[in-house]
């Protein structure tokens, strides 16, 4: 039996926000398109167990995740922007007059070199405008963890932006 049609309106209308987040997950559009079409198949192969009292878009982001994890198991290495692609587009930009393109940029290479355990509840919460707790149930963690991610993450990124080195590692103060 098919999904019922107020399923289906929900599915599509819940597509522009799962996209996203699969972007952000593999900064590629190509692996984007292919994790937003896996897990739009598996929530139609799988529409009895949505929940109607859930967001259709926590359950599907949900998907997304599991799906990305998968994916990444399975080819057991992670997905970096090359700095060299990013400062062609950067200077191909440069020549049409995009004066927003650097900031761009450097944004997004700095998520880039977030570790995947901090951009991704940062997304959700900032991009998504997820709660921590839907964020956790997403990411299958505690929502204190996703707090916990989230102000790294912030912290994190505001030190790339702010001009950090690559490899230089945050000052540990000790407590006593």
């Amino acid at each position: 039996m098919d999904a019922p049609p107020a399923f289906r309106r929900q599915l599509l209308a819940s597509i522009p926000r799962l996209r996203r987040y699969a972007r952000s997950l593999s900064f590629d559009a190509g692996r984007a398109d292919d994790l937003t079409q896996q897990a739009l198949e598996r929530a139609l192969s799988h529409w009895r167990q949505f929940d109607a009292e859930r967001e259709m878009a926590v359950w599907l982001l949900s998907i997304a995740h599991n799906a990305h994890l998968d994916a990444l198991r399975r080819d057991a290495r992670l997905v970096v922007t090359d700095p060299a692609d990013l400062q062609r587009v950067q200077e191909s930009a440069g020549s049409h007059g995009g004066t927003d393109v650097g900031l761009q940029i450097d944004l997004r290479n700095a998520l880039a070199r977030l570790s995947p355990e901090q951009r991704e509840p940062l997304l959700l919460v900032c991009v998504e405008q997820l709660s921590y707790a839907e964020v956790a149930e997403v990411m299958g963690i505690p929502a204190g963890t996703v707090m916990s991610r989230v102000c790294r993450a912030r912290a994190r990124l505001r030190r790339l932006l702010d001009g950090e080195p690559a490899g230089t590692a945050p000052v540990l103060r000790r407590v006593v």
